[in-house]
């Protein structure tokens, strides 16, 4: 299937007066139309900083964004002009931002909000965008859409705001709708409300999801491939199910570790990841997570792993999708206990 959205060696950086911050350093991803793709991993390692750049919102200055190629949909979106970025920007290419309080004005109805990206972007009426925007809510599983549109942001509840973000988002039938944690800060029953609503949602438009979350758990039964974020790099992609059978990347592993499981020792500890992500302003030399990591090998103090297909996997096809960026892989998808037969460097 062809890709929908090309991404190639997508590079954020920050000037600030502490130094450089490298956000995203050398990203590069695919995604089809019609397919989920996830991209994990802890706070602070690029994934909402990728997402943002994807729709030129990053602020410049301080930030600078470089890029080989960012093409969607047979266009280059760094070569596109300010107004044409913006036609695109809310109408083919969406985004459920991360905290809808925040991102919805407080000050503006959700009516008005609501109806304002069909009067930009669709050239609608005050009166055909009222009425499309309460169908929008509609869809999204909000009762009463019309009175919903007469509120103001606080005087919904969490999970309201959340669908009221997602029906702006999918108010323009999207190609593309990037999710930036769309399940923070709500509970679990919501959590799983959100989630079926955007299968639901794609299901009915076709529209392709980059799912950008912390939560594994969530990408399990959401994502068709999954990217594994670090300290501004991909180092790991791997179909869904093959990442979460056998992870090639030591971080991927302890990312998984962590997550709890009906099937444990109820009074074990909940593994953890030792350490703390990287001061991206200060990035040590080689490999990021090797001060974390129970498989170093001398070699990751001094290179950076980059980013290869498997070297172990149970076919050919498998191979092809999968990467990590480990030198010591191979041994991970062996099976190697952590640190066996290595030692740290």
């Amino acid at each position: 299937m062809p890709a929908l959205l090309e991404v190639e060696e997508l590079r954020v950086r920050f000037e600030t007066h502490h130094g450089t911050v490298r956000a995203v350093d050398g990203v590069s991803l695919e995604l089809a139309a019609g397919e989920t793709v996830g991209l994990v991993g802890e706070s602070g390692s690029g994934k909402s900083v990728t997402s943002l750049a994807l729709i030129g919102m990053i602020p410049v200055p301080p930030g600078v964004v470089e890029a080989k190629r960012i093409a969607f949909d047979g266009r280059d979106l760094l070569a596109l002009a300010p107004d044409e970025l913006r036609r695109i920007r809310g109408n083919e290419i969406s985004m459920i931002f991360q905290d809808p309080m925040t991102s919805l004005n407080p000050f503006l109805t959700v009516g008005r909000q609501l109806s304002e990206v069909l009067e930009v972007h669709k050239g609608r009426d005050r009166r055909e965008a009222w009425r499309d925007s309460a169908r929008g809510l509609g869809d999204v599983g909000i009762p009463n859409p019309e009175r919903c549109l007469d509120s103001f942001p606080h005087e919904l509840s969490g999970g309201m705001r959340q669908r009221v973000m997602i029906a702006m988002a999918l108010l323009c039938e999207p190609k593309i709708l990037l999710a930036d944690e769309p399940t923070t800060a709500l509970d679990v029953t919501i959590q799983a409300q959100i989630l079926e609503l955007l299968k639901e949602l794609q299901r009915r438009y076709g529209t392709a999801i980059i799912l950008v979350t912390h939560a594994l758990g969530v990408v399990a039964g959401m994502a068709n491939r999954v990217y594994v974020m670090y300290a501004g790099r991909i180092v790991e992609s791997a179909a869904t199910g093959a990442l979460f059978a056998r992870p090639h990347h030591p971080y991927t592993e302890g990312l998984l570790r962590c997550l709890p499981t009906l099937r444990g020792d109820g009074a074990a500890r909940l593994a953890a990841i030792d350490g703390q992500p990287p001061d991206l302003a200060a990035l040590p030399p080689g490999c990021a997570f090797r001060p974390r990591c129970g498989y170093a090998i001398p070699r990751c103090e001094a290179e950076v792993p980059p980013l290869t297909p498997a070297t172990l996997a149970a076919h050919a096809a498998e191979a092809n999708a999968r990467r990590s960026a480990c030198f010591s892989s191979a041994a991970l998808a062996a099976g190697a206990p952590a640190g066996a037969e290595m030692g740290r460097a």
